[in-house]
């Protein structure tokens, strides 16, 4: 095997192991290149006009849309096609319908906590729910695409391609539930559901073939808890004006420190609405 071969298929495409290489040099190095140069330009100024913007979703999200761009522009041809985030992707019902599917498997699950006094609504510091829940998205949105981009965006459409559609959701989502050991409270219980979480968002993607639409789904999960819920994302404390709800019952049902998301109820969410996507698939194969 030449040096060509080793880096170059017959066909004169960059094999998959060093196209997913080289966007990872390029998501990083861009992350490098913004946190150094750009955001101390972009803190100054909003220092000055006394906004308060958390600007680190930001930057990543930044990264990773400047890791596609280099790929697209280097190897990819077929741009934002290929990741499923071009305008024929931007579905208004595929989006909507992926945003109720994701506010319903975690809202859902959380009811009979609730109800049970395992979950339970305590008084906290009056505040402006609407001004909260805008500085939530502000912080939510770039957070939840960029996981999309980066899980289940060029790096998910090269896998599915290299190893086929299961292997890219399996190893996706396997990497999507570690990279969450980093946040307070994570336990083994916890990063599985996670990883089930990536299973669910792989399949919208699959099943609407659409980006836009795992990241509503995405979105919507982390929203209902924090601006419905005001508990814990992941382990991560949001503002909760008038209200929060707290953990009063076992963890392996509220997710203790984790919020809610960590618990078996979750999980039974997150997999009732994949088995349902699986079944939506099949019925659009059949007819």
């Amino acid at each position: 095997m030449t040096a060509r071969d080793f880096f170059w298929d017959s066909s004169g495409t960059v094999r998959p192991l060093w196209r997913l290489v080289l966007f990872g040099v390029a998501t990083f190095a861009a992350l490098i290149v913004i946190n150094g140069a750009v955001v101390p330009f972009v803190s100054g100024a909003l220092s000055i006009v006394g906004a308060r913007v958390v600007l680190f979703p930001w930057v990543l999200l930044a990264s990773v849309v400047v890791g596609h761009v280099v790929m697209f522009h280097v190897v990819e041809p077929r741009r934002w096609a290929m990741v499923r985030l071009d305008r024929s992707a931007a579905r208004p019902r595929a989006i909507g319908g992926a945003a109720l599917l994701g506010a319903c498997a975690i809202g859902i699950p959380t009811l009979p906590l609730l109800a049970s006094g395992w979950l339970r609504v305590a008084p906290a510091p009056a505040g402006n729910w609407l001004v909260a829940a805008i500085g939530m998205l502000l912080f939510l949105a770039p957070a939840a695409l960029w996981e999309e981009m980066l899980f289940r965006g060029y790096a998910f459409a090269t896998l599915a391609e290299w190893l086929g559609t299961p292997a890219a959701l399996g190893i996706t989502s396997l990497a999507f539930g570690l990279v969450h050991l980093q946040n307070v409270g994570a336990t083994a219980e916890s990063i599985s559901v996670v990883a089930l979480a990536g299973v669910f968002l792989g399949g919208v993607l699959v099943v609407a073939q659409s980006l836009w639409a795992s990241f509503a789904a995405h979105l919507a999960w982390n929203w209902v808890l924090a601006a419905l819920l005001h508990s814990d994302v992941s382990g991560i404390p949001f503002a909760a004006p008038g209200y929060r709800v707290i953990d009063a019952g076992p963890d392996w049902a509220t997710g203790g420190a984790w919020g809610p998301e960590g618990g078996v109820p979750a999980a039974l969410g997150l997999i009732s609405v994949t088995i349902y996507l699986y079944l939506r698939r099949r019925r659009r194969e059949e007819s």
